[in-house]
């Protein structure tokens, strides 16, 4: 990564103070060279003595709520929100307090449980909550129960948006909640084994057969999930895949069909944050730590995300710098076909690992560029939880 690059142009968004300011963008910057999330190498990575400067993070992080500064990042024009939870091993850590044993009953670690908007082929994150079976043995909740938490606290801001989860989420609990509180969702159905049929029936009380054949889309309006949420349904086999998707959703059947298969992109998203940012290198003792440096790590993979988004605009796409808030914040008007290398690679990909080819005059007005439509976003997002 380009050490000329400075980040006090999109932290001056996010925080008043100047001297945090200072301290914020040099940080991010420091785990973003790093590729760690790891106290002692992104004090390596700044300017000084790094005994100094992990003073001066564990300080920023003590002064700066950095959780609640990713709030600032959902996007108030976003399609949908995605919700995803992730399983974070932490090996050689049995007496860490929030460290339980992962799906398989045996390995160590935790679930990052994170939601998202989307944006061009990864997602924005903006709000997650961290559990394991360790915690809900604990505390006496459930993972149904983390679940109400992680979404209680962005009811207020889906207004319209669905929420769009994988197939763990699909149990009566949670969708009862959703239909009382009137939150749309998109949510694939959890078969299991080949041969399970989930529990719906039609307004008759007839129970709905899932049959279908490899090419063909079928759709079940007005159906009843477990006999009570009523849902519309929607399968569909692809040729080219070993078995059939069936999405049940309180949209148009076809329109929560298309927004599931966007899904994906908070895997992508997944994947950085583990093997560009090396997040399952974290091992806090305690829990509120960890939550705040999953926070800053959050935070510096979407400054990386739209900073090298707008990197790869300008150097892969042929984008004028003038033009790049537009297309930051709007379709980015790049023809594949002219720029095949702009389809190669992801911003934080070019950002982390990749030589600039921009000259650091270009830099610092890509940073300008980038830093102007970072405001809207970060502004933008204050009006809604005003």
């Amino acid at each position: 990564m380009d050490k000329c690059i400075n980040f006090c142009g999109f932290m001056r968004h996010l925080i008043d103070e100047g001297k945090l300011v200072k301290q914020g963008a040099e940080i991010v910057k420091a785990l973003l060279e790093a590729q760690s999330p790891r106290l002692t190498n992104i004090a390596e990575k700044m300017s000084g003595k790094s005994d100094r400067n992990y003073k001066t993070i564990q300080r920023f992080l003590k002064d700066v709520n950095v959780k609640q500064l990713l709030m600032r990042f959902y996007r108030e024009e976003a399609e949908f929100v995605i919700g995803d939870p992730t399983e974070m091993e932490r090996y050689r850590a049995p007496k860490t307090s929030y460290v339980g044993t992962l799906s398989d009953g045996q390995t160590a670690g935790y679930w990052l449980m994170v939601l998202s908007t989307p944006f061009r082929g990864r997602s924005l994150p903006f709000s997650f909550v961290v559990y394991s079976s360790k915690t809900i043995g604990s505390q006496c909740t459930s993972r149904n129960q983390e679940h109400f938490r992680c979404f209680e606290e962005i009811k207020g801001l889906l207004g319209e948006r669905p929420l769009v989860l994988d197939r763990e989420f699909s149990y009566e609990e949670l969708m009862e909640i959703l239909y009382i509180e009137h939150i749309q969702f998109v949510i694939c159905l959890n078969l299991g084994s080949q041969h399970k049929q989930a529990r719906l029936i039609d307004a008759d009380g007839e129970p709905v057969k899932l049959f279908i054949r490899p090419g063909e889309t079928i759709i079940r309006p007005n159906v009843y999930y477990l006999g009570t949420v009523r849902v519309n349904l929607i399968g569909h086999w692809r040729k080219s895949l070993s078995k059939p998707l069936w999405v049940i959703t309180t949209l148009e059947p076809k329109r929560g069909l298309e927004i599931y298969l966007k899904r994906m992109k908070i895997e992508e998203s997944f994947r950085d944050c583990k093997d560009l940012l090396h997040l399952t290198k974290l091992m806090n003792k305690k829990q509120s730590h960890l939550e705040q440096m999953i926070a800053l790590s959050l935070l510096a993979y979407v400054m990386g995300v739209w900073f090298g988004e707008a990197i790869r605009d300008v150097v892969y796409g042929g984008l004028e710098i003038a033009h790049l808030p537009d297309a930051l914040l709007n379709r980015p008007p790049v023809d594949p076909n002219l720029h095949p290398k702009w389809l190669l690679y992801s911003g934080l990909f070019v950002l982390l690992k990749q030589k600039l080819r921009i000259s650091h005059s270009q830099l610092d007005k890509v940073t300008q560029m980038a830093s102007l439509a970072f405001a809207s976003l970060v502004f933008g997002n204050v009006r809604s939880f005003v």
